[in-house]
């Protein structure tokens, strides 16, 4: 079995989404977070998101939000057996793959995306959404044509300018250096530097730092950039991060099952409180009219590691780009229709 056929039937089975590291973080109402030498609160540090709770909830678990720790524990060791199946050595003498079948893309040493149920609140969560409260994205039937069509277009392979930007190496898989930031296969770090101006959120993967502007206003005129334009501020607390004016060539964020679709207009207000020692609550609300019904808004647990974030080296090394490009001319050639042009 290969690792997207593994976790799509892991997935499948759970019907949960996934799981993520476990935060252990109670309300902490009335916890004061340490302090920086200007008086703001310290969010410094390196924080794992990873989970492979999925951002919808599954309709196994419909009106359910939270499940028990004996669920949980269920899930666990399911989850559990299922990764020490996977890893277990391929057979050296086993079968060439059938011509044209996926043959998977990665070794699951590689893999890194959590292994317990994320909980927020002392609530082990079954989606990363929470409103709607179905947690089911609200797309509008536009909206929900825009995600089809750009699923679809995944699927061409005429030059590199048509494949996925995580491919290209352009920014990080799915959205994991945000906004809104979510969980991806591996690399779900983030570390945070803070000045008295600027907030730097530094993602593993591909090393994507978005710089937030701290006490500003949004420029006039609109400039669309990679993971958008941001701009902050405290709430007490809480650390306020308001973004739009994305690039439109990500449009679509898509990873394992964390997918959606978002314009260029589309507003995020993202929401960074630290609630112990060990966890930051990440909240994040989407509002973009011309995709959903309604604003949508999840949240999730950023807990706090001792592992570094190191160079992503994308591009070294990278084979899979071009061989993607060679397969697929190599379908022209021989005229199996493999490859889409349009």
């Amino acid at each position: 079995m290969n690792r997207k056929t593994f976790i799509r039937s892991l997935l499948g089975s759970m019907a949960v989404c996934g799981l993520g590291l476990a935060a252990g973080n109670a309300a902490a109402q009335d916890y004061v977070a340490p302090r920086t030498e200007w008086g703001a609160p310290d969010l410094q540090g390196t924080w794992s998101i990873a989970t492979q709770t999925n951002l919808e909830r599954a309709s196994r678990f419909e009106g359910r939000l939270v499940i028990s720790p004996e669920d949980a524990a269920r899930i666990e060791e399911m989850v559990a057996a299922r990764n020490e199946a996977s890893n277990a050595p391929s057979d050296p003498n086993r079968e060439a793959p059938t011509p044209g079948r996926n043959v998977g893309g990665y070794n699951t040493f590689w893999m890194d995306p959590g292994s317990r149920l994320a909980e927020v609140n002392g609530e082990i969560r079954t989606s990363i959404l929470v409103d709607p409260p179905e947690g089911r994205l609200p797309y509008s039937e536009k909206g929900q044509a825009n995600f089809a069509a750009a699923m679809t277009r995944r699927e061409l392979y005429d030059g590199p300018e048509v494949r996925p930007l995580g491919e290209r190496c352009v920014v990080g898989f799915g959205s994991t250096g945000g906004p809104p930031k979510l969980p991806v296969l591996y690399n779900n770090l983030t570390e945070i530097v803070q000045t008295r101006d600027y907030i730097v959120l530094l993602a593993e993967m591909n090393h994507d730092a978005r710089i937030i502007r701290l006490n500003q206003d949004f420029p006039e005129f609109s400039i669309n950039t990679w993971m958008g334009d941001s701009i902050g501020h405290w709430d007490g607390e809480t650390l306020v991060v308001e973004t739009t004016n994305f690039h439109p060539q990500q449009s679509l964020r898509s990873s394992l099952e964390h997918r959606f679709y978002g314009s260029m207009d589309m507003h995020v207000e993202e929401r960074f409180t630290r609630v112990s020692e060990e966890v930051i609550l990440y909240q994040f609300t989407v509002t973009d009219d011309e995709n959903y019904t309604q604003s949508w808004s999840g949240e999730l647990p950023m807990n706090r590691t001792e592992e570094h974030v190191f160079e992503y080296a994308c591009h070294e090394g990278n084979y899979a780009l071009p061989g993607i490009l060679a397969g697929a001319r190599r379908a022209d050639v021989e005229g199996t229709g493999y490859a889409p042009t349009n």
